[in-house]
């Protein structure tokens, strides 16, 4: 995975299933988080919003978050220093690698690290029902690669 949405997601079809009034400001998120890569803040999703509709407000935005949220529609996520976090929410697994100087965060999925993580927890009497993984670091330069390549 490379941090970019799998597939356009319709995220209005999903709150008129579930009887919300889709508004014009709705609309114009909801078309945002739909055509957005990656995992945007709440900010973001502001800014790009005023620039189609300027009486779209910064809580409008938090309230149509919170709405897809409960609805199972996104997932919120809290990486350390930095605003929440949105992405779609898929049936597929993965976990996140977030660059602390950039703040970008990739996304990649390692069937060696579910086993492990597995493993573990059945040696110690468990069975994973959910996790979360986080990873934080620095990209290593071009230089550093080479050097610890020798």
């Amino acid at each position: 995975m490379n941090g970019q949405l799998i597939h356009r997601r319709d995220y209005e079809q999903e709150l008129r299933a579930s009887g919300v009034r889709i508004t014009r400001p709705r609309r114009v998120i909801l078309r945002i988080l739909s055509d957005t890569e990656g995992h945007p803040d709440a900010l973001e999703i502001f800014r790009r919003a005023a620039e189609i509709d300027t009486t779209i407000s910064l809580s409008t935005v938090y309230r149509t978050m919170t709405l897809l949220e409960g609805l199972g529609a996104i997932h919120r996520h809290a990486f350390e220093g930095g605003p929440s976090r949105f992405e779609q929410a898929s049936g597929d697994h993965h976990d996140h690698l977030i660059d602390i100087e950039t703040g970008d965060v990739i996304e990649f999925q390692s069937d060696r690290i579910e086993e492990l993580q597995n493993e573990i927890a059945r040696a110690l009497g468990y069975d994973i029902v959910h996790h979360r993984l986080e990873l934080y670091g620095r990209k290593l330069n071009a230089k550093r690669s080479k050097s610890a390549g020798k």
